[in-house]
């Protein structure tokens, strides 16, 4: 049985659409690393998708940039060739590359909310690729970016072209990118990392989506990715990129089905495994829960009612569940579903219109802050950002023992248990007077991690905490989680839109849609006999689900 899916393009022409020889991208002086990527070569060839995949700091999308034309200032190619369409775009001037970019070649970014600009409306950024090669009319740019929304499904497309990107979803917002990058119907696609930050659905809806429009046109592909269960969903071939390294390259069938570098095998391994199996634990407890929920409610408005135009929605309605001592619920479901809103309802960083929280017996929904003060050293968040959660004008150090220190614990008492505390989540005890720029993502998490126990807490919200990590990071913080909680007891809400993740370290798991919770169970319910058609839709959307990728792996 191969992974590769047996409806994927493999007889396409073989002839190379896009050539990399002996790529070096050099770095700053006083860099860690000499090189971004070092002596790298590979092909995209005519009509198939090549899926280049590696852990953060690998040179993925510094190779992306490099054949674009985008690389920074500070960093320059020193040595190699990329040859597309004949033209070697090394030593090709920027006049030249400017006529490219969107006509021979295009780009699909990684998060759509920061490559938009928020002052267009969706319409004009579209057409304006068209204006910027002079191509067509007003109206002809405009019936043409109207077809472009409609052929990547965007709904009501003519409504669509007059939005502004805040008012889109993820998926949405990640739908107007592909249409920016096909206007002018190139003949090499480059997607870096479009589905990362995405729920399962609209993940598999966006795979789906590039996928047909690759058949359908012809394109070539370069799809960027850290997640193998992507590669096993669209991949023809595959190149392996280690610290600037390519380690191995082969057709998808080959480099998923017999591995030959270590590094490929242990990213293989890393991806969260769909078992289906609950979590072996220890005699469960039989006090009373730690948690209880009653019909928890959440109403946003926007809008002014006197106009008339006033808008309601209803984030969380009717939410009811308990969560025993020691652990984890996990909370699952689509972007917009309402799972963040639970959490930060959960600690109180915003109010519910209706039900009970009853932490430890005691019902905090309706305490004011004052009140809640007590409890907030008990109930602790993990946020989902590593990178806009911590301070970047604080050192750790400070960042860990603000918050014990105005609760009232003892300076020294705070500095020796940060100390030990960063050890214990795996970082150097010199990480205390360093900066969060100096950390990696995982890293970062870590010191997350780390802030949130400093207090003890007796339960832990984490909202999204792996989703933008690598799949080997994941792994990491996944299983220190799983470590703290079975040494130090403490219970977990575990949101996330990820199912693999949620099987790893869940107890229980509430399935969540328009704000309700639609299905709960223990894994090997939800994963092997769910009983709501959206939850069998979740589970069927999974990358990689139909390729089980764990099963295939060499047993050496």
């Amino acid at each position: 049985m191969s992974l590769v899916p047996s409806d994927i393009n493999t007889n396409a022409v073989q002839t190379p659409a896009l050539s990399v020889r002996n790529l070096t991208v050099s770095l700053p002086d006083g860099m860690e690393r000499k090189f971004a990527v070092e002596d790298i070569s590979f092909d995209l060839m005519a009509g198939q998708i090549l899926c280049i995949i590696g852990e953060s700091g690998s040179g993925k999308s510094v190779t992306a940039n490099a054949i674009m034309g985008l690389l920074p200032r500070v960093i320059r190619i020193s040595h190699g060739a990329i040859t597309l369409d004949g033209v070697d775009l090394v030593s090709t001037a920027q006049t030249t590359l400017r006529g490219m970019r969107g006509r021979v070649v295009s780009m699909i970014f990684q998060d759509p909310l920061s490559a938009l600009n928020p002052l267009m409306t969706v319409g004009a950024q579209v057409t304006e690729v068209m204006m910027a090669h002079d191509i067509g009319t007003p109206n002809s740019r405009r019936d043409r970016a109207i077809e472009l929304l409609n052929e990547v499904g965007l709904p009501d497309p003519k409504l669509m072209y007059h939005q502004y990107p805040f008012r889109l979803s993820g998926g949405q917002r990640q739908r107007v990118m592909i249409a920016m990058a096909l206007a002018l119907e190139p003949k090499i696609l480059i997607a870096d990392e479009p589905t990362t930050a995405l729920d399962v659905t609209t993940q598999a809806q966006i795979l789906q989506l590039i996928r047909d429009i690759q058949r359908r046109k012809g394109m070539s592909v370069m799809f960027i990715t850290h997640d193998f269960g992507v590669v096993a969903e669209i991949a023809d071939s595959v190149v392996v990129m280690e610290k600037g390294h390519i380690v191995e390259q082969g057709s998808a069938d080959a480099v998923l089905n017999a591995p030959t570098h270590p590094y490929t095998k242990r990213l293989i391994a890393a991806v969260p495994q769909l078992t289906g199996k609950d979590r072996d634990l220890t005699q469960p407890d039989e006090s009373a829960p730690i948690l209880k929920v009653r019909s928890l409610v959440k109403t946003y408005a926007s809008g002014s009612k006197l106009l008339g135009k006033r808008r309601e929605v209803r984030a969380v309605q009717d939410v009811s569940f308990e969560l025993a001592r020691g652990r984890t619920l996990g909370v699952v479901g689509e972007s917009g579903s309402g799972k963040s809103s639970l959490g930060r309802l959960l600690v109180k960083l915003m109010e519910s219109d209706a039900g009970q929280i009853l932490f430890e017996g005691n019902d905090i929904a309706g305490l004011p802050e004052k009140a809640f003060r007590s409890f907030r050293s008990q109930i602790q968040m993990i946020f989902q950002d590593p990178f806009a959660s911590l301070n970047p004008r604080s050192t750790i150090g400070h960042i860990l023992t603000v918050g014990p220190v105005a609760h009232g614990m003892n300076p020294a008492r705070a500095r020796d248990e940060a100390r030990a505390l960063l050890k214990h989540v795996g970082l150097d005890e010199r990480a205390y007077d360093r900066y969060p720029h100096e950390f990696s993502g995982g890293q970062r998490q870590r010191v997350g991690i780390a802030r949130a126990l400093m207090f003890k807490p007796r339960l832990l919200v984490a909202d999204e905490a792996v989703s933008a990590l690598d799949v080997s990071i994941q792994a990491q913080i996944l299983k220190l989680l799983d470590q703290i909680q079975r040494e130090t007891g403490v219970s977990m809400i575990f949101i996330t839109h990820d199912l693999r993740v949620a099987s790893q370290i869940c107890d229980e798991i509430a399935v969540m849609q328009y704000g309700r919770i639609v299905e709960s169970g223990p894994p090997s319910q939800i994963f092997l006999n769910p009983q709501s058609d959206y939850t069998r839709e979740l589970v069927a959307a999974i990358p990689g689900k139909r390729a089980d990728i764990h099963n295939m792996m060499p047993t050496h």
